[in-house]
């Protein structure tokens, strides 16, 4: 979906729920700082000091890739620059922070994804990198690409396309090519590659539709389709198109039978249909 559509669809359900949101932070956030003094600091300076949500997210972003080469003051406003321009930046964040909150149980409430989870620093910068690149500024899109690599173990390309909704559990090992399309609703575990098959150029990397789930350690490669609601097993090498609805497993990965749920990304069951008679799949 191109990202000006992908805007106007959610434009009405994200900013309605950003000041909900931010409310809600800020009451977990004021019991966190009285529970745990020693998270005071961060508490105030990132969530009870900030003046709404957008400001709140770019906060938390400068002090995730805060370096020598970059002070936090310079990210701070960046970060602010890119939400300013570009709204859905923070719209998203919101759903995707409902989506961490609804398909994780270690998510208590929003303030935790927020603060703690890497998989959503990850991607929120990957957002603010995306409309660099809209704005020519390649190199230092780049730039917040590998800071992200090299901070959080999470390695998006800054011109993927990536929907709303979206849960990176744990994070870490995570790669998105520069092609890559993923849809909204989608679920993504650690150690999952979205990558090229290393003999093409161009439009080279996969195409994950809204709904889709892919456990743990799975790798998809090549400008292939991974259709609406599919699954994908942990640990997969998935080298060809997956139909909507289908559960794929195993090295190479092939299609083993049909998702009991229309969405398996919200429900996040990992369980795999095998066939009569047949005690594994590789």
């Amino acid at each position: 979906m191109p990202d000006t559509a992908l805007a106007r669809k959610t434009d009405a359900i994200a900013f309605d729920r950003n000041a909900e949101v931010f409310a809600l932070m800020r009451d977990s956030a004021a019991i966190l700082a009285r529970q745990e003094p020693i998270l005071a600091p961060v508490v105030e300076r990132i969530v009870l000091g900030a003046a709404d949500f957008s400001d709140a997210l770019a906060r938390l972003l400068a002090t995730k890739l805060e370096c020598d080469t970059a002070c936090h003051d310079r990210l701070l406003a960046l970060a602010t620059e890119a939400m300013r321009a570009d709204p859905a930046i923070a719209g998203h964040a919101v759903l995707d922070l409902d989506a961490i909150k609804d398909r994780d149980p270690a998510a208590r409430n929003h303030l935790t994804p927020f603060l703690f989870f890497k998989g959503f620093h990850a991607l929120q910068w990957h957002r603010v990198g995306h409309w660099l690149l809209g704005q020519g500024r390649h190199a230092l899109a780049s730039f917040l690409q590998s800071r992200v690599s090299e901070s959080l173990a999470v390695d998006i390309h800054p011109a993927a396309r990536i929907g709303w909704g979206l849960l990176i559990d744990h994070g870490t090992g995570v790669v998105i090519g520069e092609t890559a399309v993923v849809g909204n609703d989608v679920s993504i575990l650690h150690g999952v590659t979205l990558g090229g098959t290393g003999k093409e150029s161009g439009d080279r990397h996969p195409k994950v539709r809204d709904g889709v789930l892919i456990g743990a350690g799975a790798k998809i490669l090549g400008n292939i389709e991974i259709g609406e609601g599919a699954k994908i097993g942990a640990g997969s090498v998935v080298l060809t198109a997956v139909p909507p609805h289908r559960t794929a497993v195993g090295n190479p990965a092939r299609i083993v039978g049909s998702c009991s749920e229309p969405l398996p990304a919200l429900t996040m069951d990992h369980s795999i249909p095998v066939p009569p008679g047949i005690d594994f799949v590789i």
